[in-house]
């Protein structure tokens, strides 16, 4: 089972590393440990064996130093966060969620810090901080909303856990393209490589959609290497397992059923790009970046979920302290 569910996705996209990949592992437990975001001697082992600076120096593997340290700070603020929400109690808790979540919007806004805020809300705000100091507001914005899709998805999934649904397929979907954090990792692409994507390019339906249907392959990837462990760990929040639970697919056919759904979304994702209009020679030089960044997250991401530790065990966690 585990051979199958590690089994070849189709990925025609080139892999690359980040120069300061070195650098960035030894700086990679800094950030973390300074803002008490590991709780314990089984989060921080957890935490190791993830290698998230690895995922970080390929996802983003044209930035420098700077901007892919606070891209590794970001993915490790993701990670730790998701954790919570699927793996301790506080993932059958919508209501205490959306406290959190409202909380950690208003820090991204600039509100400014308490004692009563959890470390989690002192990291977010240093990577606004940080992020702004080489950014620009009107990314930002974006940005911005981002995460309130990401929070609104992960309170979907906790009112699902709640009250034992099995979303189906299409429902599922809605959801995952939000809980999973991608959309907040794609935005990052622009700030790391200082693109500047004109709202009018932005905006147009095949560069949303191509937007998208990454989001989906990184999910559906995710979903392929995590589905063991998410079984063990009683969730049904994973595409393998919807179409498990929903379709009365066997578990082998329903991961096969998930890796053609995978793969599908690639090939549509590169027809798409074939009919991208010309916007300008400037416009057209910065959205091939940004493309080639989401190539980038898709080959690093299922090179990394092949070697990381993560999705190899069921754990459950403490709820976040408050």
């Amino acid at each position: 089972m585990k051979e199958l569910l590690s089994s070849d996705l189709y990925c025609p996209f080139s892999s690359h590393i980040n120069k300061h990949v070195d650098v960035l592992e030894e700086y990679a437990f800094e950030w973390v440990l300074r803002f008490n975001l590991l709780a314990n001697e089984s989060s921080y082992q957890r935490f190791c064996k993830a290698k998230f600076f690895l995922l970080a120096a390929a996802t983003y593997p044209s930035c420098q130093l700077e901007e892919l340290k606070i891209a590794n700070d970001l993915l490790s603020w993701l990670f730790i966060w998701d954790d919570q929400c699927d793996l301790s109690d506080l993932g059958k808790q919508p209501e205490l969620l959306k406290g959190f979540h409202n909380r950690f919007l208003e820090i991204l806004n600039g509100e400014e810090l308490t004692n009563q805020d959890v470390p989690l809300a002192h990291a977010l705000s240093n990577l606004r901080y940080r992020i702004l100091e080489r950014g620009n507001t009107k990314w930002f914005y974006h940005f911005l909303h981002s995460f309130k899709g990401y929070f609104q998805g992960c309170v979907e999934e906790a009112t699902n856990r709640i009250q034992g649904v099995i979303p189906d397929i299409d429902t599922y979907m809605a959801i995952r393209i939000l809980a999973g954090g991608v959309e907040p990792v794609i935005e990052l692409i622009e700030f790391c490589d200082h693109l500047i994507i004109p709202d009018f390019v932005r905006e147009h339906d095949i560069v949303k959609e191509l937007k998208l249907i990454a989001n989906k392959v990184l999910c559906w990837g995710n979903d392929i290497f995590s589905a063991l462990r998410e079984m063990e760990d009683g969730d049904v929040h994973n595409l393998v397992l919807v179409l498990h639970y929903q379709q009365n697919l066997p578990l082998v056919q329903a991961i096969q059923r998930a890796a053609e759904i995978h793969d599908q979304d690639v090939l549509s994702m590169m027809k798409l790009e074939a009919s991208i209009p010309n916007f300008g020679e400037e416009e057209d030089a910065e959205l091939a970046k940004y493309i080639s960044g989401l190539h980038s997250w898709i080959s690093a991401n299922l090179a990394w979920c092949a070697q990381s530790t993560r999705y190899q065990t069921a754990e459950k966690l403490e709820v976040i302290k408050c």
